[in-house]
């Protein structure tokens, strides 16, 4: 196989979610560069497909730059993917593809496309989104308010990633900054308990409080467009 850096999505929960294009690439690849060693090997576990691995994530540092180009340097196929869902998008794939076209131009890049949470939700939403901004995991703290204000001056629909810890905390910044404004809770896409839950700040933050069962997982969450 040629020498190249495959972005390879995976899936975003059902193992199923996973192009034959994809599988045949893992396969072929001489080294599969992921974020945790043991949630990629459940799913090369699932295909059979045995490619040694290698870590790479967000804090990997110089060094894990440095052992991507390394293995490509070596004539090695690299096939690239994150825990779950499309690298680049939120993770430090964007970086690597960026030090890869900087420091090795003659290198092969190859986008191999399928799962994304935030194009499953969209699919399932039914709400105003003609046009979106797309803002990933907002800041933990700094910055994080100037944000939602943001989020409430825009026409367009604005669509952000949430964790269950931190779901509530973001519907009181909604709930502040636009109570009438209809919000999109997509969470568990793909996986057994998935669930959508659409309504106003208030509404959303009754249903979460009167069953925490609802704050459980990853949030894809769309405020919808003026």
């Amino acid at each position: 196989m040629q020498t190249r850096l495959s972005i390879v999505a995976t899936p975003i929960g059902n193992l199923e979610d996973i192009t034959l294009r994809a599988l045949r690439i893992l396969k072929e690849a001489d080294v599969v560069a992921c974020e945790d060693t043991r949630e990629t090997r459940k799913l090369m576990s699932h295909y059979d497909i045995h490619v040694p691995l290698v870590s790479f994530h967000s804090n990997s540092g110089r060094a894990g730059f440095d052992k991507i180009l390394k293995l490509l340097e070596e004539g090695k196929s690299v096939a690239l993917v994150s825990d779950a869902g499309t690298p680049g998008v939120s993770d430090p794939g964007l970086e690597l593809v960026s030090v890869v076209r900087a420091q090795l131009p003659d290198i092969k890049i190859e986008t191999i496309p399928g799962a994304s949470s935030l194009t499953a939700a969209l699919a399932v939403a039914g709400l105003r989104v003609p046009s979106f901004m797309f803002y990933g995991f907002l800041p933990q703290k700094k910055g994080r308010e100037t944000l939602f204000k943001e989020i409430a001056s825009q026409e367009r629909a604005s669509i952000f990633l949430e964790s269950p810890h931190r779901i509530m905390k973001a519907l009181e910044s909604l709930n502040k900054a636009m109570p009438e404004r209809r919000i999109g809770l997509f969470r568990e896409l793909t996986k057994l308990y998935e669930e959508h839950l659409i309504g106003t700040p208030p509404e959303l933050l009754a249903m979460l409080e009167a069953d925490t069962n609802h704050q459980r997982g990853e949030f894809v969450v769309i405020v919808e467009g003026e």
